[in-house]
């Protein structure tokens, strides 16, 4: 009787293969296993090592290292505040990458940047030399730009023929034997480029040439968002300038000096001086609240307000602050904003002022230095100012009436008691060479409260200064 066969196991195999499945076997044994494979950098069994693996990792170390060398000099671009900051900071990452020793950039006539050289490694007699270029020298890569929109590579410079003579001399000059370019581009336009110089005859590699390319993309993006902010920061530096005080009047008996400083975020604070027909003068100073443009519109229609009612009705400062309070009430009930009016009689003796929720203004004299404290009012369209009646004082010859906004105080960085002890102690310390020129004290007074000028963000102040001889 023949053997049963025995029974099968789920994932087992049987016991007595077959003799197709010894031979499938024995023919299985030949190949090694995976176990038995050489691993990289291994000797095989009667060979060398492994040499496809290696280089597989020789090429994923140099990527890993490209990559990290991406990432550094990207994040040293993008702590870049400034445009100056980020072309320095381009140039010197494609010296590094490149092993160049001197690069420069040049912005297009179509960028929103001014269509100068930027240079690494030159000193302006050299720039001057470049910039001294026609352009029919510097264009389509020919030593400066890159306008073709594409790298270019000049390995030999001196050596092309045809190269203008010109472009040679100032070549020779530099010690420029070979240059890269790159172009920075914006939706396919040429906004600028980036030229990098070597003094022997060479040419990047293909892994230099696709480091800087990947990075200039990158630099060009950061350029195009400091470009546009430097443009807003320009266009609002010249609403300010028209915006801004005027010129200041004569004063009969008196000298006027103003001060206007407009921090990035600020720009509610004014100043005003006008001749009246009586013959007399108007000095106003405010704050609209708010910051920005919109606070620069609010500070700019007060002052066109309050010049027409100080014409009107200029000998009652307290008069002419209840018709801007109703105005601004009416016109923009959302706002409010501080003011002083002063009011200077034709012989420049007789002075009458009125606050609405404003600092009261410093009479610095050789015998004193005090505040001059009005009726408390509070701000323009929070309380009706015809509440506060005016003032009157008589200045002595010699003595100076300081008016100021609360940007003043503020930029300090004290409470308000403490500022306003910090303004007393400035003005008495001002020597009395100063105090016989308005200028000199309003500057002496903001060097003491302010020594660097720089005023946080979302701040400004103005600053009125008026001396009687």
């Amino acid at each position: 009787m023949s053997t049963p066969p025995a029974p099968k196991v789920a994932g087992t195999h049987s016991p007595q293969p077959s003799s197709a499945e010894n031979a499938d076997a024995s023919a299985d044994a030949s190949l090694p296993s995976p176990a038995s494979a050489p691993r990289a950098g291994e000797s095989r069994p009667g060979g060398g090592p492994a040499r496809a693996p290696l280089a597989l990792q020789e090429r994923l170390a140099s990527w890993l290292l490209d990559l990290s060398t991406l990432h550094e000099l990207s994040e040293r671009l993008h702590r870049t505040r400034t445009t100056e900051d980020a072309l320095g900071e381009l140039l010197r990452a494609g010296a590094t990458l490149l092993g160049a020793e001197r690069g420069l950039v040049r912005f297009t006539r179509a960028s929103a940047h001014p269509a100068r050289l930027h240079g690494l490694g030159l000193d302006r007699g050299e720039l001057g030399r470049l910039e001294a270029l026609p352009e029919e020298c510097t264009s389509h890569g020919a030593l400066l730009a890159a306008g073709t929109g594409a790298p270019v590579t000049r390995r030999d410079l001196l050596a092309e023929p045809g190269l203008d003579p010109r472009c040679a001399a100032v070549a020779r000059s530099l010690g420029c034997a070979a240059t890269y370019a790159v172009p920075l581009c914006e939706a396919g336009r040429v906004f600028a480029s980036a030229l990098w110089t070597f003094p022997e005859p060479t040419a990047p590699s293909s892994r230099q040439s696709r480091l800087l390319s990947l990075y200039a993309r990158e630099a060009a993006g950061h350029l195009l968002v400091l470009g546009a902010r430097d443009a807003a920061v320009r266009e609002a530096a010249a609403l300010r300038a028209h915006l801004g005080p005027g010129t200041l009047p004569r004063v009969p008996g008196a000298r006027l000096a103003g001060r206007w400083l407009a921090g990035p975020g600020g720009a509610g604070s004014w100043y005003e001086a006008l001749t009246l027909p009586d013959g007399g003068c108007g000095l106003a100073v405010g704050t609209a609240s708010g910051d920005g443009p919109e606070a620069l519109a609010a500070a700019s229609r007060l002052r066109g307000a309050l010049r027409a009612y100080a014409v009107l009705q200029g000998e009652d400062p307290a008069a002419v602050l209840a018709d801007l309070e109703l105005v601004l009430r009416l016109s923009e009930p959302g706002r409010s904003a501080t003011a002083l009016y002063a009011h200077l009689g034709q012989d420049g003796r007789r002075l009458r002022f009125a606050g609405a929720g404003h600092a009261p203004p410093l009479l610095i004299g050789p015998r004193r230095v005090e505040y001059l404290e009005s009726t408390v009012s509070a701000p323009l369209t929070m309380l009706s100012c015809w509440e506060a009646p005016s003032v009157e004082v008589r200045p002595e010859p010699g003595e100076s009436l300081v008016c100021y906004t609360d940007g003043l105080l503020r930029a300090t960085g004290d409470t308000a008691d403490r500022a306003f002890v910090r303004l007393h102690a400035a003005a008495a310390s001002t020597p009395l060479r100063l105090r016989r020129d308005p200028g000199a004290l309003a500057d002496h007074l903001l060097g003491r409260l302010l020594p660097e000028r720089a005023l946080p963000t979302g701040e400004d102040l103005a600053l009125l200064v008026l001396t009687f001889d």
